[in-house]
């Protein structure tokens, strides 16, 4: 390896190191918020930048997995791209979009006399996708600017360069078949994507390696082959009711500090406790941070005084918690 790898790796090491508790700025549809990173969080970084290795994020919903996607970026100063993934995401899908539908449509209101060749030139109808913004903003900008087919144009960092880097985070693969994981690695092992329209390839050896974090609810198994290749972490709340009681107060006081008192943030952690415990037993998906950060939001606007907020929280906590059926008798 260059030496100019390990000067930049240390670099962003240092970056890491210097964080605990990090603010948010407001991302597309992504609110502002505050994000505490804990020792596990910052190794696994660490030796995914250091061994060029995806991160696999395990753990149920609401445990901040795609958050620490973006958190890192924010620490490392890095262009952000995310792609939440569905049942109809393929592997292409990261590389480009390609709007065959209105492709089809223009070809069918040409007229004599129309440049046709202009107007169905394929770059027309491109959306890059987030490998392309991570490897080559400039390219993927251009071919943006110039298309009829926008999706999405990431936010750059104040004073980002492409040689600072990116932050990949492909959200719920899970929810994909076998092939987009496959492709994934296949693409980011060479670090480099070829462009067929621009009869070029970009990314390449001298490009920096985007940090690729994948986040997954386990809704499907991955296959082993990529399991293997990444990095994992698993972001479980703690089994302990009361250390799970400790880290929601934890989290909901640097969120909220004081704007949602003490008492009530510990009586709205029992009852999330409550709430899971029967969730599990009916077989769903049980509450977790997300629906405890969720109350207090509406506590913090809902009530001022501690009797307040304790009385608004036996009125709503069944619907931030109880996600599960409830029979009512007849």
């Amino acid at each position: 390896m260059k030496p100019e790898f390990f000067e930049r790796i240390g670099a962003d090491i240092a970056k890491l190191d210097a964080v605990t508790e990090l603010k948010l700025p407001k991302y597309g549809s992504w609110p502002s918020t505050v994000h505490q990173f804990d020792e596990k969080s910052i190794n696994v970084l660490k030796t995914a930048l250091a061994a060029r290795r995806p991160v696999l994020l395990r753990g149920e919903p609401g445990t901040g997995k795609s958050q620490l996607a973006h958190a890192a970026a924010v620490a490392l100063n890095r262009l952000f791209v995310y792609e939440v993934v569905n049942a109809h995401t393929e592997g292409q899908d990261l590389l480009w979009k390609f709007d065959a539908v209105s492709r089809l449509a223009e070809a069918q209101t040409i007229k004599d006399g129309d440049d046709k060749k202009t107007l169905l030139d394929t770059k027309r109808f491109i959306s890059p996708g987030v490998l392309w913004w991570a490897l080559d903003w400039d390219a993927a900008h251009s071919v943006y600017r110039n298309s009829q087919y926008q999706l999405s144009l990431p936010e750059m960092p104040p004073g980002w360069q492409q040689a600072d880097g990116s932050v990949i985070l492909i959200d719920e693969i899970d929810k994909a078949t076998t092939e987009l994981p496959n492709s994934l690695l296949e693409i980011l092992g060479n670090n480099a994507i070829d462009i067929p329209w621009l009869k070029t390839t970009i990314g390449g050896k001298a490009s920096v390696p985007p940090l690729l974090i994948i986040t997954t609810n386990e809704e499907r198994e991955l296959p082993a082959a990529f399991v293997r290749r990444c990095l994992v972490l698993n972001l479980d709340l703690p089994k302990d009711d009361q250390k799970l009681i400790q880290l929601l107060d934890q989290r909901g006081w640097l969120h909220f500090g004081d704007q949602c008192h003490p008492e009530v943030r510990k009586k709205a952690a029992e009852q999330l406790i409550k709430d899971r415990k029967i969730a599990k037993e009916k077989g769903v998906t049980p509450p977790g941070q997300a629906e405890y950060l969720d109350m207090l939001r509406a506590l913090s606007v809902l009530g001022k005084t501690e009797k307040e907020q304790s009385d608004m929280l036996e009125q709503i906590n069944e619907f931030a918690l109880r996600k599960y059926p409830v029979m009512h008798d007849k």
